[in-house]
């Protein structure tokens, strides 16, 4: 599978986007788009990412599962056949704080648990209110698949991408080895997308479009608008523990 030889190795490196669903990965895998050196594929199934031409720089977002290879736990895919193919890639998690992630996750997952990768007991949790269900993919993903990567990812938090989406690409460049001066105006034009509340400005991720409800009207901070006391006690237990791992704290939820 792997065209590694074949590559200038002055180019950027190839990236690979994970995260929980409904936490920004999307959006924050369209600014490639806005990268000229970057071809980007959103959610292609993990054969294709083996299959593809690496001479030239490329972006994935989270890939499909594949039968044909067993994914790691809370990821799509075998991490040591992606490893071994491409061994440049650089990967980039992307959580959002758990509330909130609960709130925007719940149109995907009461259709038939509609995000991607399931957790494997998820068949177990349809038992459960579908709010639980939400708080548990969030849990395990960013417990579990984010564990397989902890030591060479970069974390990107949806909070800062919201709030400075400049200082994020800026970031990004850095690890990526891009001059950010020469890209800055390409880059502004996804920045102007990324905001907290629906105006002129704001472009929704093409990909996310099917999943929004208009229940709220900031992004940040939205489960204040959609989730009662009560709903909130009940995945509390659920994702207290890594949420702290990232830095959230849900003690003002309550």
């Amino acid at each position: 599978y792997t065209k590694v030889g074949s590559m200038n190795r002055n180019q950027p490196p190839p990236v690979m986007v994970l995260g929980c669903g409904r936490s920004g990965t999307s959006i924050f895998g369209e600014m490639f788009e806005s990268l000229p050196m970057y071809h980007y594929s959103s959610e292609p199934s993990f054969t294709d990412v083996l299959g593809a031409d690496f001479s030239s720089p490329l972006a994935f977002k989270v890939p499909r599962e594949v039968a044909a290879f067993e994914a790691a736990p809370g990821l799509s895919f075998p991490l040591t056949e992606m490893q071994r193919c491409e061994p440049r890639m650089k990967y980039f998690w992307v959580v959002r704080h758990p509330l909130d992630a609960i709130c925007s996750l719940r149109v995907g997952i009461s259709q038939e648990w509609g995000h991607h990768p399931k957790p494997p007991d998820w068949e177990v949790w349809l038992r459960r209110p579908l709010i639980q269900q939400c708080a548990h993919h969030w849990a395990f993903l960013n417990t579990f698949g984010f564990e397989q990567v902890s030591a060479f990812a970069t974390i990107i938090k949806f909070e800062n991408m919201i709030s400075e989406p400049n200082a994020v690409a800026k970031s990004v460049c850095k690890v990526l080895a891009l001059n950010f001066h020469t890209l800055e105006t390409s880059l502004s034009q996804w920045a102007d997308r990324v905001q907290d509340t629906n105006n002129d400005e704001f472009v929704e991720a093409e990909t996310s479009r099917a999943y929004s409800r208009l229940d709220h009207s900031v992004r940040v901070g939205r489960w204040r608008e959609n989730l009662s006391l009560e709903e909130i006690e009940s995945v509390l237990p659920i994702v207290s523990d890594p949420g702290v791992n990232f830095g959230y704290s849900c003690d003002d939820a309550c």
